[in-house]
């Protein structure tokens, strides 16, 4: 088995119902980084592909829901669970709260060592930030 560190091989793949609104509350709340919003050219609400990056690493890529029959544009919204590595969790948290973030596990810190929180986004996607990190 051949692993790189140079490019990050997994990108989770969500779904949102305003996926305009969930893109700015990751920013906002969570300081992902915007790299594309593509949007459908005759309705501008219905995004086809978008990506966000996480500033340390990684990142997703999101569309909207219902845009076509295809498997991919039936995908239900709300049901992901993602978790992102970040060394600074406390400062994460202070912000996730201040913005209002809905927390659904307080910051604090786990036996195997790892020290985060989880908050729900405003479709019910459940974010897990903490300093573990998966070898």
């Amino acid at each position: 088995m051949t692993t790189t560190t140079a490019t990050t091989a997994v990108w989770p793949c969500l779904a949102f119902a305003d996926a305009r609104a969930v893109s700015a509350y990751l920013k906002s709340t969570f300081g992902f980084e915007e790299i594309a919003v593509y949007a459908r050219p005759d309705d501008e609400s219905v995004v086809e592909h978008g990506e966000l990056r996480w500033p340390e690493g990684g990142g997703i890529m999101f569309g909207s829901s219902g845009r076509d029959e295809s498997e991919f544009g039936k995908r239900p919204t709300g049901g992901a669970s993602i978790y992102l590595v970040t060394a600074k969790p406390d400062e994460l948290y202070a912000r996730a709260t201040q913005a209002g973030a809905r927390i659904v596990r307080d910051l604090r810190d786990e036996d195997y060592g790892s020290r985060g929180f989880t908050a729900a986004d405003p479709e019910g996607n459940l974010w897990s930030f903490g300093t573990y990190a998966p070898n």
